[in-house]
């Protein structure tokens, strides 16, 4: 009988009632979008402290860290600890996909630095570049490598300036950091490839609701999706390739 692969995903951030309700939570939104059959994948909500042993992290190929309502610079209680638990995870290079909150972290942890998006939210529907010295044919990507990739994104802070031991492998007019890697086993991305449409718009609508954003600024986020979608089947391929070490990119 062969062993099924177990993989993680690092909850940090609290499920809507709108994505418990259409997807029964955030969870499933990424197992559909990053698990195969065959596989075992186990849910740790770090924003409410749950974190797997130090002596269960081994049994894992891989782990996902989810975007987050708090900031990757603060130093919450369950902030720390997850910062340790990935300083132990790229002491043992196991897989680490980070989105969003998860892709500041970890360049946080690698020395990079972190803070408020210098240009503003950001919302909507992106294309971002890709950095072609960097992103190599029979990578992540495939041979066939994008010039450019659309992604929706849906944040407030980003990664300031990268350490030396960092590689750039994509960015924009709006974030100079969209994505990046730290030798085969740390992959960060701060747009979110599990989202969609629907997704996107249910949380413009609630920060809106909560007077956290006007009602022009949201309407020009949905714009962005009127004629357009993200690439999302790319973005599946290239974090599924990572994720089960299928192929390196450097």
């Amino acid at each position: 009988m062969v062993e099924q692969k177990r993989f993680a995903l690092f909850l940090a951030t609290s499920d809507s009632t709108f994505v418990k309700k259409t997807y029964g939570g955030y969870f499933n939104v990424f197992v559909s979008t990053f698990g195969e059959e065959g596989e075992q994948w186990d849910l740790f909500r770090v924003i409410d402290g749950e974190f797997p042993e130090d002596k269960d992290l081994d049994k894992y190929e891989g782990f996902v860290i989810s975007g987050s309502l708090h900031d990757a610079f603060g130093d919450d209680d369950w902030i720390v600890k997850l910062r340790s638990l990935c300083l132990k995870l790229d002491d043992m290079k196991k897989k680490v996909l980070g989105i969003c909150f998860g892709h500041q972290i970890l360049n946080r942890i690698k020395g990079g630095k972190v803070g408020r998006a210098s240009s503003g939210v950001d919302m909507g529907l992106r294309t971002i570049t890709m950095a072609k010295d960097a992103v190599k044919p029979g990578g992540y990507f495939g041979d066939e490598i994008p010039k450019s990739l659309a992604i929706i994104k849906c944040h407030q802070d980003e990664v300031w300036e990268l350490p030396e031991s960092a590689t750039l492998l994509a960015y924009s007019d709006k974030c100079k950091v969209e994505m990046c890697s730290y030798g085969n086993h740390f992959l960060c991305i701060q747009g979110h490839p599990e989202y969609n449409k629907e997704i996107l718009f249910e949380i413009i609508d609630r920060v809106v609701n909560m007077k956290l954003m006007e009602q022009d600024f949201a309407d020009k986020a949905k714009a962005t999706m009127e004629n357009a979608e993200p690439d999302r089947k790319q973005w599946q391929t290239l974090c599924k390739n990572f994720l089960k070490g299928r192929s390196e990119q450097v």
